[in-house]
């Protein structure tokens, strides 16, 4: 399976660009910590080497150590694996689910640095993250100034062009998607090209493509609001660079057509999957744009400075995004994330990792409805915009998955293909 590849090849070798990070700025810790930054930096490197040995032995998965507030929920998780009625008593890299070991890698690369200050606070990624932003400049460009044109009369659109309009920055997000550094094993992964050239030519890869009903309910949530009842859109954000500008986009078109009075997006509290997206990944990426020497991108970046501001945006982190529980325990396990969720007219889940959680990372019959891999997490109603990159998908037709399996065995993780999958709720 993609699975084993994942652990025996891909882990491995993130944890390798990992060491070699902190490794190259070795210098920069001594200039601004001296010797205690040395010495953090050579813990972590030991930390991490023994992490990697670990994993490429296949040896049992060991609860965390750190006194960070989330590690007793990691290590109860852990004891839910060991005692699952088919599981193998002793979890191990090779021998538990996907999810978690590979969750668990990431929360441990965060506890080699979390324990060790000074350099506490550096986030091992942040340069493939900004390599990311830099290298799709001219995507970045493309994108700021057909939307900034698209403003300009976008007060006289009636509502099937509106309609065109969104279904035409779905997929740009949709699409954005493929720059993932996690997938790629943090190889560079940007996006080159105009994003919004070559959309008609990828509509056929789009194999659920439920964009229609994003439109409907965003329409009649519109019609049907009254003064009191603002239509609120959450996008649970996946990648930072380039996919983060689409979903950025796609965000301020929601407000500025009106079909939505306020956007909420979720960001990780942690460094996560190499290129995913923080607080600080937000933050930084809206500077860039505000500060940019290309009008356009500084229009965006102005305006969106903007509407954090006004509060019509607001950026959220919780530290149920970086645990290893399926979406399906989030009322269980995250209950106060789960009602703030519940206020919410439309989630749109970004990427592949949240379409992993949302349908319990199984190897479903690619006919399964969609509703039913929910396992009852209906918060509110809900699209998974995604391409594939992992073995797990369902709300296919009958025999769709199989005669595209026929032609290309590599279909599911190629990332060539999308989704547009919605799901009313209740």
């Amino acid at each position: 399976s993609f699975a084993y590849v994942t652990i025996k090849d891909r882990l491995p070798q993130i944890l390798t660009r990992v060491i070699d990070t902190l490794h190259r700025h070795k210098n920069e810790f001594f200039e601004e910590h001296g010797e205690k930054g040395v010495e953090a930096e050579k813990r972590a490197i030991s930390f991490l080497s023994k992490l990697r040995n670990e994993l490429q032995t296949d040896k049992p998965v060991t609860p965390l150590e750190d006194e960070l507030p989330d590690a007793a929920l990691w290590n109860q998780y852990l004891d839910y694996q060991r005692n699952l009625p088919n599981g193998n008593g002793e979890p191990s890299w090779f021998q538990s689910p996907w999810l978690y070991v590979e969750c668990y890698m990431y929360r441990r690369i965060h506890a080699a640095l979390a324990q060790n200050p000074p350099i506490d606070n550096f986030d091992v990624f942040k340069e493939g993250k900004a390599q990311n932003f830099f290298e799709s400049q001219e995507a970045v460009i493309a994108l700021c100034t057909y939307f900034q044109e698209l403003l300009k009369n976008i007060k006289d659109l009636d509502e099937k062009q509106l309609q065109e309009e969104l279904l035409k920055l779905l997929q740009v997000s949709l699409w954005g998607n493929k720059c993932d550094l996690s997938f790629s094993a943090g190889e560079v992964s940007s996006q080159k090209s105009s994003p919004l050239q070559s959309l008609e030519n990828m509509v056929p890869y789009i194999l659920v493509n439920d964009m229609e009903k994003v439109w409907s309910l965003l329409v009649n949530a519109k019609k049907n609001r009254t003064e009191r009842s603002n239509v609120r859109v959450d996008i649970i954000l996946d990648n930072a660079g380039f996919e983060l500008v689409s979903d950025l986009v796609l965000a301020d078109f929601l407000l500025s057509s009106k079909l939505a009075d306020e956007v909420y997006f979720h960001g990780k509290s942690i460094p996560w999957y190499v290129s995913d997206t923080t607080k600080h990944d937000f933050n930084w990426t809206i500077k860039q744009l505000g500060s940019a020497n290309h009008m356009w991108m500084s229009r965006c970046g102005i305006n969106w400075e903007g509407n954090l501001k006004k509060g019509v945006w607001v950026f959220r982190d919780h530290m149920f995004w970086t645990l290893p529980h399926d979406f399906s325990s989030m009322s269980e396990v995250a209950p106060d994330l789960y009602a703030e969720l519940q206020n919410s007219n439309l989630l749109l889940f970004k990427g592949d990792l949240n379409y992993r959680k949302l349908t319990g990372d199984r190897k479903w019959e690619y006919s399964v409805p969609f509703h039913q891999a929910l396992n009852k997490f209906h918060p509110a109603p809900l699209c998974s915009l995604r391409t594939l990159k992992s073995d797990t998908q369902v709300g296919l037709k009958p025999g769709q998955g199989e005669q595209i399996q026929a032609s290309e065995p590599d279909w599911m993780v190629s990332g060539k293909y999308g989704i547009v999958q919605f799901d009313a709720g209740l």
